[in-house]
């Protein structure tokens, strides 16, 4: 979900307020789709966001701090050499399209001014950033050949085709009366398809709070709209266009009940019911994009969504192998029937002939009614011998339950295990987190060893959170962590804590030998939950027990712990308390 172009342009105008005049001090490329710039200004510096993720193409400022991968990508080191040093001259819209020119003065040879630009196309699977100068192409984030697209190539050395204007009415300098002209051209479409045509950068979104503030509706037909009907759509744009004259905004953010973005705009919104959606506003639409990532999954790691489905097919195969175990353990379980058979067989024999009956029917000696049990039976084999072929199939199947059974809780272990790794990774920050977690996933034989060296990275640390009654909060961010936390860090007066039966983080309180209080216990509580696969959920189980209490099996696999004197809470994440807290990892420099 991202900004139409009509939505994009006050965004336009606070980026330009912020960081136009600033320099550009360095320039940090984490992943394959993001690109960030640190702007000096007098006093102040900004991190300028920009990502062509196709799920949610953005730009604007942030308050993350990026980290440097040890090898920096080929198109990050041409925006080095291009634009460091240089003077962001202005940030702009192209129209109302989603496209954001961020011209850049550099200094060239002999002293001369040369600009620079910029360009993000923040338009879904099609975006892209192009850096361009004097209308050439100096170098692009996707490159695009003829094999890719017919209609549009972008590579270095071309000259920079700018996306043919469109036949729509920008309302925001034409006169209301001309759109209105412009939308009875489509007599023969719905009144939502006829301002969707006819507006310049409008998305479903503005179309629709357009059309419910003229009092109109989505599927009315133009044809049939009289006078009054037309006025009302006027007023309706011309309220619009006066939010905009009078920069009176409402950032707004809706949300399903699934966690999922439905609408971001920059003006309040009235077509969704506050009942069925979360709806939040903002100060300022950079405050509205910065708070969307958190459910857009914005920001992502290098190499994190690889081995997240990886870990998740794991996951898959271990669990397919589960439930066929399972249903061979059912067959084995049945392994007593072929005893009973075989004991009444030999207690009956001589009252039948060997080789005589396909079947037999005698009252079974282990029922107290006496009840008939029918006997299957091999006319070419005597009594004994299908007897004693009744007590071989008895043997082979009591040893395969013992040994499927044995099948089966290792790959609950193996698949336990897995699932904490794909919590990890859900938990995962920075590149160190990746790369423990990538050692571990190689440790465990999920990902093949590497074969060629890269250059090192430190080690991760855990997370490491202040609570208020000044107590320390450790939190571990994979299995390797957890383990080292648990048994190297804390001491036996400390409090572990982790989700019963969930995959997550150890979290230890160092309590440093004092009485804890029950308020600050619920909020670790709280933190487990955050850190876990629950985060989501609601009155989620946390086990919670002193440090001495928990034990490590010898050959378990690693974060595996056994525990006693444990208690329970169930808590619920109570995310705007627990938020002010880890956004202060200690660990972090």
């Amino acid at each position: 979900m991202s900004l139409d172009g009509f939505s994009l342009k006050p965004l336009i105008d606070e980026l330009n307020e912020k960081i136009a005049g600033g320099r550009i001090d360095r320039v940090c490329q984490p992943n394959k789709q993001d690109i960030y710039f640190y702007v000096r200004q007098p006093g102040q510096t900004y991190i300028l966001y920009l990502s062509i993720n196709p799920q949610n193409p953005m730009v604007n400022i942030t308050a993350v701090q990026p980290e440097n991968p040890p090898e920096p990508p080929v198109f990050c080191m041409v925006l080095r050499k291009q634009l460091e040093g240089g003077r962001i001259a202005s940030v702009s819209q192209y129209g109302l399209d989603r496209m954001v020119l961020i011209d850049v003065d550099t200094l060239g040879p002999k002293g001369v001014i040369i600009t620079k630009t910029l360009i993000a196309e923040l338009m879904g699977k099609y975006s892209n950033l192009i850096l361009m100068q004097d209308g050439t192409i100096v170098d692009a984030f996707r490159k695009v050949g003829e094999n890719s697209s017919r209609v549009r190539t972008v590579l270095s050395g071309q000259q920079y085709e700018l996306p043919p204007k469109q036949d729509k009415i920008n309302i925001l300098n034409t006169p209301s009366a001309d759109f209105i002209a412009q939308v009875k051209m489509y007599q023969e479409a719905t009144l939502y398809q006829a301002v969707l045509a006819s507006g310049l950068g409008f998305g479903p979104i503005t179309v629709r709070e357009i059309i419910y503030l003229a009092g109109l509706y989505d599927d009315l037909l133009v044809k049939d709209m009289d006078g009054s009907d037309f006025q009302s759509l006027q007023n309706a744009v011309d309220e619009m266009k006066n939010c905009y004259a009078q920069k009176e905004f409402s950032p707004t953010l809706i949300v399903d009940n699934k966690q999922k973005i439905k609408a971001m705009t920059p003006f309040a919104l009235h077509i969704f019911p506050e009942n069925n959606f979360t709806v939040k506003t903002f100060a300022a639409v950079n405050d509205l994009m910065e708070y969307s990532k958190k459910f857009a999954g914005s920001n992502n790691l290098p190499e994190k969504d690889t081995y997240r489905k990886i870990i998740h097919n794991e996951i898959n195969r271990l669990t397919k192998k589960e439930k066929i175990l399972t249903e061979e353990l059912v067959k084995a379980q049945k392994a007593e029937k072929q005893k009973i058979k075989a004991d009444n067989l030999m207690t009956y024999q001589y009252q039948f002939k060997d080789h005589a009956d396909k079947e037999i029917s005698v009252p079974n000696i282990y029922d107290e009614n006496g009840t008939l049990i029918k006997i299957a039976l091999d006319t070419k084999l005597t009594l004994i011998q299908n007897a004693q072929a009744y007590y071989k199939k008895y043997d082979k199947l009591k040893r395969s339950q013992e040994m499927v059974q044995v099948q089966i809780n290792h790959c609950q272990r193996d698949k336990k295990y897995a699932q904490s790794v794909e919590a990890a990774l859900d938990t995962a920050v920075s590149i160190a987190d990746i790369e423990d977690i990538k050692q571990e996933m190689i440790k465990a034989g999920f990902l093949p060893p590497e074969n060629k060296k890269k250059a090192s990275v430190a080690p991760s640390k855990p997370y490491k959170f202040s609570l208020p009654n000044g107590m320390i909060l450790y939190v571990g961010k994979n299995n390797y962590q957890n383990d080292k936390l648990t048994f190297k860090l804390a001491h036996n007066d400390d409090i572990w804590l982790h989700t019963k039966d969930i995959p997550g983080s150890h979290v230890i309180i160092d309590t440093k030998g004092e009485e804890i209080d029950d308020d600050t216990l619920l909020l670790a509580a709280q933190i487990a939950a955050y850190f876990s696969k629950a985060r989501t959920s609601s009155k989620v189980p946390v086990d919670y027990v002193p440090i001495r209490y928990v034990k490590k099996p010898s050959g378990a696999k690693p974060g595996f712990v056994i525990f006693t004197n444990n208690k329970t809470l169930y808590v619920t994440p109570d995310e705007e308390r627990i938020e002010p807290i880890i956004s202060r990892d200690l660990n972090r420099k």
